[in-house]
């Protein structure tokens, strides 16, 4: 855990905050172009290249001009060290403090930096050791594993799938609190009734009624085949 401690107060918040965002955006394991990062950390794309070159020079990302950066298995474990504090911090708001799952990402942006291991380890322990946060993204262990879940979104299914919402985006507060009132939550099972055509909704039943989940609504929720 010191070491831990010693690792992460070496970079700055804006340096962390870049090593995450490579992190979501390509999991630490494919290239993450400029424009991508740029415009998930909501900042210029030569700003972009200019911390770049630093956590490069620093052993932490490697860049190619044409594909992009990529964080290096050091700054990979920067990276997920951050995830795992702010998933675990989302799920101690829910369920300990009373936060709604729309409200918690801001909090868990701010706080993520700056709790000790030893709290971590405590919020961890109090939780019941908890896989996955209240959007259903799996929590990085201590050693870097992260569980395997679904990426693939409800909008690519097909009339006639089973499925079970895996988890959700929580990029938008205004989708989570829309998803919640329809009952689409991580766990829920679903079956397709019919796909989008072009940029219609997509029907499904659930919980014994039949809804339907706008496009852009459906891009936002990852599922896997029921079983």
């Amino acid at each position: 855990m010191v070491e831990q401690l010693e690792r992460r107060s070496t970079f700055t918040r804006s340096q962390q905050d870049y090593l995450k965002a490579l992190y979501l955006l390509g999991g630490g394991e494919r290239p993450v172009p400029t424009r991508d990062l740029a415009q998930r950390l909501g900042i210029s794309s030569p700003s972009v290249s200019e911390m770049v070159t630093r956590l490069s020079a620093q052993g932490l990302v490697e860049h190619d001009r044409y594909r992009g950066q990529q964080l290096t298995r050091d700054g990979r474990k920067v990276a997920l060290e951050l995830v795992r504090h702010h998933r675990l911090l989302e799920m101690f708001l829910v369920r300990v403090l009373g936060y709604s799952w729309d409200e918690v990402h801001d909090e868990a942006e701010r706080l993520e930096h700056v709790i000790s291991e030893r709290m971590e380890q405590r919020i961890f322990d109090l939780l019941g050791r908890p896989e996955l946060d209240p959007h259903g993204h799996a929590i990085p262990t201590l050693t870097g594993k992260v569980r395997p879940v679904s990426n693939r979104p409800l909008s690519e299914c097909r009339a006639g799938e089973k499925v079970v919402v895996q988890g959700v985006s929580d990029d938008d507060p205004g989708k989570l609190r829309e998803l919640e009132r329809r009952g689409l939550l991580p766990g829920t099972r679903i079956t397709v009734l019919a796909a989008s055509e072009f940029e219609g909704p997509i029907d499904v039943r659930l919980r014994g009624r039949r809804e339907s989940v706008p496009l852009g609504l459906a891009r936002a929720i990852f599922v896997a085949e029921a079983r």
